[in-house]
This record gives C-alpha cells, sequence and structure tokens, in this order.
C-alpha cells in the first residue's frame, strides 16, 4: 500500500511529506520559479486537508522547492485566461478563496520556509503562515501597482498586521522590493537565516513545537487570532472553550507530571 504521507499533487507541482510528525507542502513548479496556478491552489487545499486530518502531524511547513523562489507570484501567464477582466478575476479569487480559508484558519501551527523570491501571491502565501523564517537570499515584494490589479482585502490586512500601515502603503505604492534584512527590520519574517542553514533552522523550530503540548498550541492559535479581529467580532467563548479543554486535558496533568519528575513530556494531543 502506499505511503499517503508522500503524495504528489497538481501533476507533481505540490509534493507533501511526512517528517518526524512535521508536515511538509512543497511548491514544485521551479522552471517558472514556483508560480501559484490555480491547479496548484487546489492542490495545496488537499495537502493542507490531509495534514490536518492527519493525527501524526503537529506542525505543517511550506517551502518552495529549488533555492530560486518561495512563491514568486500567482502564474501570470494564466492571467490572459482566467483573470483578464473583473468578471474573471472575481471567478479565480472565488475558486482560491477556499484553500486561502483553510489556510487562514489551519488548527495546526504553520511555517513559510523562504528562499529566493517571495512576490505576489507567494506574500499572500507567506503571510497567512503563523512563522516566517527567511533565507538571507529572500526577496519580498507586492507587484500589483505594476500590474494594474487590486491586492484584496485579506492579503493586505495580513500586510498591514505584521509590518503597519506606513510600510504596506510603501510596499503597494512603489511595487518595490525588500532584502531579507528590511524584511526582519520591518517584521515581515521572524527570523532570516543564511540559505544553508535555513531548512535545518525550521526544522529545528517545527520539531520544538512539535514536541510541545498540542492543545495548548491551539489555545495560543485561538486567542492570537481573536485578539487580531475588532472588540465586536472576537469569539470570547472559543477562547473560554479552548482554555477549559486544556485544564481538564491529560496532557495538562502529563506536563505537571513530567516538570516534578524532570523528564520530558509525551503529549497525545488530549
Amino acid at each position: 500500500m502506499p505511503n499517503m504521507s508522500n503524495k504528489s499533487l497538481a501533476d507533481g507541482k505540490i509534493l507533501q511529506d511526512v517528517v518526524d510528525g512535521v508536515g511538509v507542502i512543497t511548491f514544485n513548479n521551479p522552471d517558472k520559479r514556483n508560480a501559484m496556478s490555480l491547479e496548484m491552489w487546489e492542490g495545496l487545499g488537499e495537502a493542507l486537508t490531509t495534514l490536518r486530518d492527519d493525527p501524526a502531524v503537529r506542525v505543517v511547513i511550506l517551502v518552495g522547492a529549488g533555492d530560486k523562489a518561495f512563491v514568486s507570484s500567482a502564474d501570470i501567464s494564466q492571467f490572459e485566461k482566467t483573470r483578464h477582466n473583473a468578471e474573471a478575476s472575481e471567478e479565480y479569487s472565488r475558486r482560491s478563496a477556499a484553500q486561502r480559508a483553510l489556510l487562514a484558519d489551519y488548527p495546526k501551527p504553520t511555517i513559510a520556509c523562504i528562499r529566493g523570491f517571495c512576490l505576489g501571491g507567494g506574500m499572500q502565501v507567506a503571510m497567512l503562515t503563523d512563522i516566517r523564517i527567511s533565507g538571507s537570499s529572500a526577496q519580498f515584494g507586492i507587484p500589483a501597482a505594476k500590474l494594474g490589479i487590486a491586492y484584496g482585502y485579506d492579503g493586505l490586512r495580513h500586510l498591514v498586521s505584521l509590518v503597519g500601515p506606513s510600510w504596506a502603503r510603501l510596499i503597494m505604492y512603489t511595487g518595490m522590493r525588500i532584502d531579507s534584512a528590511e524584511a526582519l527590520r520591518i517584521g515581515l519574517v521572524d527570523r532570516v537565516l543564511p540559505d544553508a542553514e535555513l531548512w535545518d533552522a525550521t526544522m529545528e523550530i517545527a520539531r520544538t513545537i512539535s514536541g510541545n503540548a498540542p492543545l495548548a498550541i491551539k489555545a495560543a492559535k485561538i486567542t492570537i487570532a481573536q485578539a487580531l479581529k475588532d472588540p465586536a467580532d472576537r469569539d470570547m467563548a472559543a477562547i473560554k472553550q479552548i482554555g477549559i479543554e486544556c485544564m481538564d486535558s491529560a496532557d495538562f496533568r502529563e506536563g505537571r507530571s513530567a516538570f516534578m519528575e524532570k523528564r520530558k513530556p509525551q503529549f497525545k494531543g488530549r
């Protein structure tokens, strides 16, 4: 029987793997600098769903194949066919909306591991993840103003929440490229490492997360997401509920026991 954890989707342009309790999704279109097509968005959704439903997976890394790009943009060669006017663009957005929502509301921690170009649609993917770890080669930008397209509310909301309104305006109005050092300084990425060390460092963070109590991480993820919403939109009941689940969990008992016994806890996520 084939290993369900190793899957190739979207004609091999999305790869899905599991290593040590860490799910890995690879954007595998290096000839086009991993430009995102609709088929790749749909493959991404399928991979995210499989890893979400796999109890062995505690955290998910998104990474680009090769060393040239994370995701360089949406596949502009498709635009003539799929996004040539408002109506077609609306359909394109609708078809990728489910996958974007899946990543935005993902119940497990997500990490973007970024080498090379992270532009446009690639920035959207990276900003939807919880944590962004960058190689020193990375370049960031949103060239929407150079193409004459509006970037969309969700993407800009995430950008503003990371870098603030002034930098969001500068990035959007100029379409400029930002290097990894600048991206770190303005808060667009969380850590920058030499490219050669990037993957091991990202896996190390993922393994650390994977060893912690899943319910406690879920509580943090839910609470931070609610804190970013307008007060009227916050689901305080969801925050209270996950707090109760944590305090009543076997993992909380295990955490206490492990601490007292000076050993590494073995968390089960319940």
